[in-house]
């Protein structure tokens, strides 16, 4: 009797079973095909990705290239490498966006074109969508071109969240912060700085060479 019942379960079952596929046989159907398109979708994004990834890597690899043009055709050069760098800047992927602007404000400011580079550091240290190190590198480099010329309340209000210890830059930053105050007058403070950056193990070789440098040139 027990096996008779279990049969009879297991036919019940399989009835049912039979019965949902048949009223949902067209919804499963439909689920399938739009899994089955998603994935598709989603391998087409990954290969268009892939390709823009590979055009940007080659028009930035050339337009670093003609930056570094020293003969006698370094003029067309430099100006094939800024507009590569524009295009990029204006229609590349993220990451490219933010270092063609870099590299476009390092070759500006090479060319002796200070606005230019400072407008173009100024969008990156602005960009909340740029990679933050990258922000902060922009932030230090548009100081550092004007730490003897720009205003010291503006200068000074950019640099000290990059002076602050977790920052990567803070050695840098505190070495512009240290050549403000000499700029105005205030030697002690700089002495300060200056002293804190020769015995920062943390702080590249340069930047404790020339500290230790300022710091021997200075009276007391």
């Amino acid at each position: 009797m027990p096996d008779i019942f279990d049969e009879v379960e297991e036919e019940l079952r399989a009835e049912r079973a039979q019965q949902f596929l048949t009223r949902y046989a067209g919804a499963i159907a439909a689920a399938a095909v739009l899994v089955v398109a998603l994935v598709a979708g989603w391998q087409g994004w990954r290969w268009y990705q892939a390709r823009q990834d590979q055009a940007a890597a080659g028009v930035y690899i050339t337009a670093m290239l003609q930056a570094a043009e020293t003969g006698p055709n370094a003029t067309a050069a430099h100006a094939a490498s800024l507009a590569g760098f524009g295009q990029l800047a204006q229609r590349g992927p993220a990451g490219y966006r933010t270092l063609a602007r870099l590299q476009a404000a390092a070759l500006e400011a090479a060319q002796g074109h200070a606005p230019q580079a400072l407008e173009l550091w100024n969008e990156v240290a602005t960009d909340s969508s740029a990679d933050p190190l990258l922000r902060d590198l922009a932030e230090l480099l548009w100081t550092q071109h004007q730490i003897g010329t720009g205003d010291p309340d503006a200068l000074e209000a950019r640099l000290k969240p990059l002076a602050q210890p977790n920052n990567p830059w803070h050695a840098m930053a505190t070495e512009q912060l240290a050549l403000l105050a000499l700029r105005q007058g205030k030697t002690g403070e700089a002495k300060q700085m200056l002293t804190a950056l020769t015995n920062d193990v943390t702080a590249p070789d340069g930047v404790r060479q020339r500290a230790t440098a300022v710091l021997a040139q200075l009276p007391g």
